[in-house]
């Protein structure tokens, strides 16, 4: 059942063949995909059930799982105060043709449509409700305690990457040191947020992280849209005070300006006057 790849090559399930793990999903639930439904990431697949509910199936190399799992879904079930869809169950198979593991994770449905793409480039015109829902998670989530370390993009935070990241990216002198982590989702964009009512899911990469990461991360998703950036700044504004927030803020903004940029995002000239100013405001405060 493995896809095909060559070495150093990241299978993408938005256009690899998904029928077979599908059909092994759906007889093992003993429920029925709608496929009408099938929403197509690059490393997950999910769809509605006929008993209204939802499946969403992820794909992973075994050298992608750590010590800690790949059990996000079902360990943010224990978290209290948070909009999130309820977890019923799952199924974990290790592929038999490679090194891959696949995981199945069926949940409530969400109360609303994803919010847009993980990047947005039009303003969604979010409800002040709606910024309080958003709020309140986001508050309850860094107030919950866990072992577990947040995976942004499946890569494990540490002390150490975020200074490699912000030493390859912005070599002036700063100090790097995070002096507080929390529980962050790690995967916070618009693709992962419903509305008009708030509800914030796909929650595989969550645990602790460097405090400010789930606002900085929401930001940079939105700097091609400048009210919707200063909203999430605005609401958020106590992470991006902060020192982790501002090195948060430069982390994000390494994402964008890397060797990876596109010359006509919209948001290079955005997050460049961003970082210039957090490295400002690091070396002086």
């Amino acid at each position: 059942m493995t896809l095909p790849a060559s070495p150093g090559h990241s299978v993408d399930l938005r256009v690899e063949p998904v029928d077979a793990v599908l059909d092994r999903v759906a007889h093992s639930f003993h429920a029925r995909l709608e496929l009408d439904t099938v929403v197509r990431k690059r490393r997950s697949v999910g769809a509605r059930t006929d008993r209204g509910t939802w499946i969403r199936v992820e794909r992973r190399s075994l050298d992608k799982i750590g010590d800690q799992g790949w059990n996000g879904t079902e360990c943010a079930a224990r978290l209290d105060g948070i909009a999130q869809p309820a977890w019923r169950g799952c199924l974990v198979w290790q592929d038999p043709d490679g090194p891959v593991m696949w995981r199945a994770d069926e949940t409530e449905l969400l109360p609303g449509h994803p919010v847009g793409t993980a990047v947005l480039t039009e303003d969604p015109q979010l409800t002040d409700t709606w910024w309080q829902a958003f709020n309140d998670s986001l508050d309850a989530l860094a107030g919950q305690h866990t072992r577990r370390v947040a995976t942004p993009d499946t890569v494990t935070i540490t002390q150490a990457l975020v200074t490699e990241t912000l030493r390859t990216a912005f070599p002036s002198d700063f100090d790097t040191t995070v002096e507080r982590w929390v529980p962050a989702h790690a995967d916070l964009n618009w693709a992962n947020m419903t509305a008009p009512v708030f509800c914030l899911f796909d929650w595989e990469d969550w645990g602790n992280a460097p405090r400010g990461l789930d606002s900085a991360t929401l930001w940079g998703s939105s700097l091609a849209v400048p009210a919707l950036a200063d909203r999430v700044r605005q609401e958020r504004r106590r992470d991006f005070e902060s020192r982790d927030g501002k090195l948060m803020t430069l982390f994000a903004c390494s994402k964008i300006l890397g060797p990876g940029a596109h010359p006509q995002d919209p948001r290079l000239e955005p997050a460049r006057r961003s970082a210039e100013q957090a490295i400002s405001e690091l070396q002086t405060g």
